[in-house]
């Protein structure tokens, strides 16, 4: 079984963002870039279904391809998820910040070469937070779809996944080939090891252009403003559990 992991590189999740002066976007000059959380995972459970660890047999994942559509940089990236185990990677070269749908299109016209059987892919990132690329490739490719997997199970030809749904678990079971987004609970993603990380630089990351794959990936969003939420303030302390009951009928809230 192969299984394509679509990655993205993304600010540093412990890096606090800050936005440009003049609000066209996030300043990303000079900040710690990372491989986004959601697809580390999906990463980690790819190699999982390769080695055979948890409740996966050995061998249920043949090979991993490892896909980012970023800049040049992003190379590095995809070198992080070939040393956690992952085979090969492509990186489909773009300066611009592509929308959910135009990385929709180019995902399928990858997967329409490379032919996996499941498509694992963090259900959004932490930059744009959309949650729309896993469900817009399904529909695309026309798949059945698991979003928000916090159990993934493969079993005679399905992937059976147990979501995190409001209120409790929902568990479904997807024809392969299918796409699944994972959620945080899934698993814990491993530390690469340095000999794994020497054995990385030696795999194979194809380079490829967007117009190498026809696609129409013209903006259909248009960014009005970015602005830092508004700062909180402060709060008030109370001299004790009267204060605190008379306080807040006062404020309508008991």
């Amino acid at each position: 079984m192969k299984v394509l992991v679509p990655v993205k590189r993304v600010i540093d999740s412990n890096v606090k963002a800050r936005v440009k002066a003049d609000q066209t976007g996030v300043d990303l000059a000079n900040v710690k870039m990372s491989m986004n959380p959601f697809d580390e995972i999906a990463v980690e459970e790819a190699v999982r279904l390769k080695e055979g660890k948890e409740h996966h047999a050995a061998g249920t994942a043949t090979e991993i391809v490892v896909v980012s559509i970023g800049v040049t940089q992003a190379q590095e990236t995809i070198r992080t998820a070939l040393a956690m185990g992952a085979d090969r990677g492509i990186l489909i070269q773009s300066d611009a910040d592509l929308e959910p749908l135009a990385v929709a299109k180019l995902l399928k016209a990858v997967v329409d070469e490379e032919k996996p059987d499941l498509v694992l892919l963090g259900k959004q990132s932490i930059d744009g937070d959309n949650n729309a690329v896993g469900q817009m490739l399904a529909a695309l490719l026309d798949w059945p779809q698991a979003t928000f997997a916090g159990k993934l199970v493969i079993d005679g030809g399905k992937a059976v996944v147990t979501r995190e749904v409001d209120g409790g678990l929902q568990t479904v079971a997807a024809e392969l080939p299918a796409v699944v987004s994972v959620d945080l609970r899934l698993n814990t993603p491993r530390y690469a090891s340095l000999p794994n990380i020497m054995k990385a630089k030696k795999k194979e990351i194809a380079v490829k252009a967007v117009a190498d794959y026809g696609v129409d990936t013209a903006d259909r969003l248009k960014v009005l403003k970015v602005t830092t939420p508004p700062t909180r303030s402060a709060g008030v302390k109370v001299a004790d559990a009267a204060e605190l009951v008379s306080k807040l009928k006062s404020a309508g809230v008991l």
